[in-house]
């Protein structure tokens, strides 16, 4: 019985500490979209007119790697017996994506744009007795970072 109360114990904290750590990382990834919200992100490979002065263009890349908590992979477990939506990694995709995206625009302070961006994502640690566990999420955003005489 001991042993049934230390691991239900466990399992609490890990979800409370998931939880706090998730809605912090939410919180962080507002306040700097806020931030970067004057350099456009587009997919687009080019939008800009043929008579703009460009001073630089450059490659520019974002990565970012997040792990997903315990107490989300045995939710995640369930839903895979059950079906439906597994809302615990689409919040992790979400969070890795847009972080991604935050760190390119932190490389290229002064860019006016960031034209073709693209984001690839991918899972990383699946562990060898389990296929359908998913350890973490790396998601990288790239694109061409284009600066231009205003």
């Amino acid at each position: 019985m001991g042993q049934l109360i230390i691991v239900i114990v466990l399992i609490g904290l890990g979800y409370v500490v998931g939880s706090i750590a998730e809605k912090k990382h939410y919180r962080s990834i507002i306040s700097r979209e806020a931030q970067w919200l004057h350099i456009p992100t587009v997919s687009v490979k080019n939008m800009i007119e043929d008579d703009v002065d460009i001073i630089d263009a450059r490659m520019v890349q974002g990565s970012v790697v997040i792990s997903i908590d315990h107490f989300k992979r045995i939710l995640a477990s369930l839903r895979n017996i059950f079906g439906g939506r597994v809302t615990a990694y689409e919040s992790l995709i979400d969070r890795a994506r847009r972080e991604a995206i935050l760190r390119m625009k932190e490389e290229s302070p002064n860019a006016d744009i960031i034209l073709n961006t693209r984001i690839e994502t991918s899972t990383i640690g699946r562990s060898a007795n389990s296929r359908k566990s998913i350890g973490s999420i790396e998601a990288m955003a790239y694109g061409t970072a284009i600066s231009y005489r205003k």
